[in-house]
């Protein structure tokens, strides 16, 4: 579960009051996600989502993502609106966090991913690079190439008591990634977490196929590789529960992006590599929470070998074509 920090019924009434959208008639915790505390707020006017950073997102950091949520949400993109209090600020205090709330976006995130889900996701991140092409403020990845042996040496310690050579695997593989990494790549806005749950989705009522309702959750978001943001998403889409890669949900995601923003020769050579990338990423983090979690924490702790099999995989790739793509 992930609400960090508790808020009373009177809490929460007074700093709705903050706001020309009625009174709370409920508020309830929303278990998804493991960095901040978020509630879903019914009030007079409809539903809201309230946001409390905590003490792992740096506070200096809020207002870019506050300014690239409603810069995606102004050029029409399914993406949460901030809203702004009486006095015309959005980043206010609640219970000693800062705090914002966000528009409610209909839909839900898929439970059993479909070669139709990969293929809308696919065409819904590309239409946020290019809409995100125009913003103005930069971030940068603070959970990339470099950064990665540094969090690597904060864990490495209780590495192989996960698995036995663990240790040695993740340095040799941070070795020939600090030395491959691209440099040249088309660089833009990514948002770097797009798992299954940060993307929300509704029935076409005409076609009856799936289409994107919603991306949310923008915290990591920060400018790299656009294609990163691609192979984060190869990562987090394209295995099935018993770890083997479907390549009809790669080439969906893929020709789908492609559709709305064509990838570079550059960037389906690197494709690989940067899956590889990505995958050490998320097995670096997994690894340091699983380390570092403290007994009966109110968050589960996700399993980093997942990544660890994923990264493995893609060491044997050579090519897109294995992606599915030519």
């Amino acid at each position: 579960m992930a609400v960090y920090t508790e808020v009373s019924d009177e809490e929460m009434q007074d700093f709705i009051a903050g706001y020309a959208i009625g009174d709370v008639v409920s508020f309830t915790g929303i278990a998804e996600g493991v960095e901040n505390s978020n509630f879903l707020v019914q009030t007079e006017t409809g539903p809201y989502i309230l946001t409390l950073y905590e003490k792992r997102v740096n506070p200096d950091e809020l207002p870019f993502f506050i300014d690239l949520m409603e810069h995606l949400a102004a050029r029409g993109l399914a993406s949460p609106t901030p809203l702004h209090g009486r006095d015309g600020t959005v980043l206010r205090q609640l219970c000693g966090r800062p705090a914002a709330m966000v528009t409610f976006l209909r839909g839900m995130s898929a439970k059993r991913l479909t070669t139709g889900h990969c293929a809308a996701l696919g065409g819904a991140l590309a239409e946020m690079h290019l809409k995100g092409a125009d913003f103005a403020a930069t971030r940068a990845n603070n959970l990339s190439v470099g950064d990665w042996r540094p969090l690597f040496e904060q864990c490495r310690t209780g590495a192989d008591s996960l698995r036995p050579g663990l240790d040695s695997f993740i340095a040799e593989r941070l070795d020939d990634l600090e030395r491959q990494w691209p440099q040249t790549l088309p660089v833009g806005l990514i948002h770097a977490d797009l798992f299954p749950d940060n993307v929300f989705f509704m029935a076409d009522k005409e076609t009856r196929q799936e289409r994107v309702s919603g991306l949310i959750d923008f915290y990591f978001a920060c400018t790299d590789f656009l294609a990163y943001d691609v192979a984060i998403c190869l990562n987090a889409w394209c295995f099935e529960p018993d770890g083997a890669f479907n390549a009809t949900k790669a080439r969906a995601l893929l020709n789908a992006y492609r559709k709305v923003r064509p990838l570079t020769a550059d960037e389906l050579a690197s494709l690989p590599l940067l899956a590889q990338g990505a995958a050490m990423r998320f097995l670096l983090t997994r690894l340091y929470d699983w380390l570092n979690t403290p007994e009966g924490a109110l968050v589960k702790r996700k399993d980093p070998l997942e990544y660890y099999r994923k990264l493995r995989f893609h060491q044997g790739i050579s090519g897109p074509g294995a992606y599915g793509i030519e």
